[in-house]
């Protein structure tokens, strides 16, 4: 059933909630449930359901929508996929935790890249992928009406993770300027229960915002002062632009007392359906995530694990080359849409803009552009205020199109804007 405003839902005799709607009346059962209650409707589906229907219909849809990397692994990994798929024993439980090799290789990871070392056994977990690493550890960690920090705007899980395990979410900025500090000041002084979980996430997803390593310095010293977990997401360590590496949390001395960090294969090695990421950090953190996936799940299939392994010893090109693919598709984009009438500031890292929408279209809000975009120009991106309240005014461009669609995109996107009178001499 479609979401409808709240004004379509009643409660019937016995206390059920109903739904008197043009779909006909229909009783509520999923509001029956603690959880499900606590979920708002996911408006990034309206645009996605859009796009299904738009295609279903034989549309040409350039879908820049979702962070879905379109390029495949190395071929190394792919082959030891299939070499250790023939084993006959491989098609057993894995574990939970991930298999000691992988464990060990993205120690080594942390060390090559960062400089950060890690014991395999006690601060690396593997997960399925960074996504479930959060929730798993929110759940371990969070008691019903626990708060947390969250930015927003931000990936849903960063808040909704924690809001399925039953924490409350105070919001604060994104954008890590001095309204950051002073919004985490003001949260310890003004909120009760006082939070207890911090979830910082640089590069950002949705906004492409960056930080330093002065900035991870001042914020463990702040976290080991208020006494707060921080929770670092670092799925877009390597798509980084413009000769800056990002850097880790860990690489702040005394931060494996306070922080976990969470990565992924999915960008770095074109990994994403394959569902690999990582936990590593403070060891308290980590062994209550791992107590809590071997209740859950047994790890991810052996041969992927082995694979992953494969991705993270062996030669690391794709990383440089998917560094670059993004580069120049940032590049790309940016000079196309902005020859269309649509200035978009270059991200800094991630394979994401976060772009305002055109100022003579701002009044029709990030829901209404994005389904415009999609009906009128064949553009999918998606709708700013998914990622937050504080997302309203912005769209999240993904590049996960090649840069000759992207072109089309933006000559799509110009047809739009000159159909409402906008920069309509640039057209």
């Amino acid at each position: 059933m479609p979401y409808l405003p709240e004004a379509f839902y009643r409660l019937n005799e016995v206390g059920r909630r109903y739904c008197r709607s043009p779909y006909g009346t229909q009783e509520v059962m999923e509001d029956e449930f603690y959880r499900i209650k606590r979920l708002p409707p996911y408006v990034i589906a309206e645009v996605n359901a859009m796009r299904h229907a738009a295609r279903q219909a034989g549309r040409d849809i350039i879908d820049l929508g979702m962070g879905n990397p379109d390029s495949p692994p190395p071929q190394h990994v792919i082959d030891k996929l299939c070499e250790v798929a023939l084993k006959p024993d491989a098609h057993r439980y894995s574990q939970s935790k991930g298999i000691p090799g992988l464990r060990r290789a993205q120690a080594n990871y942390y060390m090559r890249r960062f400089g950060v070392d890690l014991d395999p056994e006690s601060e690396v977990v593997v997960t399925l992928g960074s996504k479930e690493g959060l929730a798993s550890l929110a759940t371990a960690i969070t008691a019903p009406g626990d708060v947390v920090l969250a930015p927003n705007p931000s990936y849903p899980i960063h808040t909704f993770g924690f809001i399925i395990a039953g924490a409350t979410i105070r919001s604060v900025p994104t954008t890590p300027n001095e309204d950051y500090w002073r919004s985490l000041d003001r949260a310890m002084a003004f909120t009760v229960p006082r939070p207890s979980v911090l979830i910082v996430n640089y590069p950002s997803n949705p906004t492409a915002e960056t930080v330093d390593l002065a900035f991870y310095e001042r914020l463990v010293a702040w976290a080991k002062e208020q006494k707060v977990w921080v929770l670092s997401d670092l799925a877009y360590s390597e798509l980084y632009y413009d000769g800056n590496p990002t850097p880790s949390i860990l690489q702040v001395p005394g931060a494996k007392e306070i922080a976990v960090e969470f990565t992924s294969l999915s960008k770095t090695f074109s990994m994403a359906g394959w569902r690999i990421g990582f936990a590593v950090g403070n060891k308290k953190l980590i062994s209550a995530l791992t107590r809590v996936k071997s209740y859950l799940d047994y790890g991810a299939f052996t041969p992927i694990q082995a694979a992953a392994c494969a991705a993270l010893n062996g030669p690391q090109d794709i990383v440089e080359t998917n560094r670059e693919l993004y580069r120049k598709r940032r590049d790309v984009m940016v000079e196309a849409f902005g020859r269309a009438g649509w200035d978009i500031p270059s991200p800094k890292a991630s394979m994401f803009a976060w772009a305002p929408l055109p100022p003579a279209l701002r009044e029709m809000g990030s829901l209404e552009f994005s389904k415009q975009l999609l009906t009128h120009a064949e553009v999918a991106v998606a709708p700013g205020v998914g990622y937050g309240e504080d997302g309203e005014g912005f769209v999240r461009i993904a590049m996960v199109e090649n840069e000759q669609r992207l072109r089309q995109a933006a000559r799509n996107i110009k047809r739009y804007l000159s159909s409402m009178g906008i920069n309509s001499s640039a057209a």
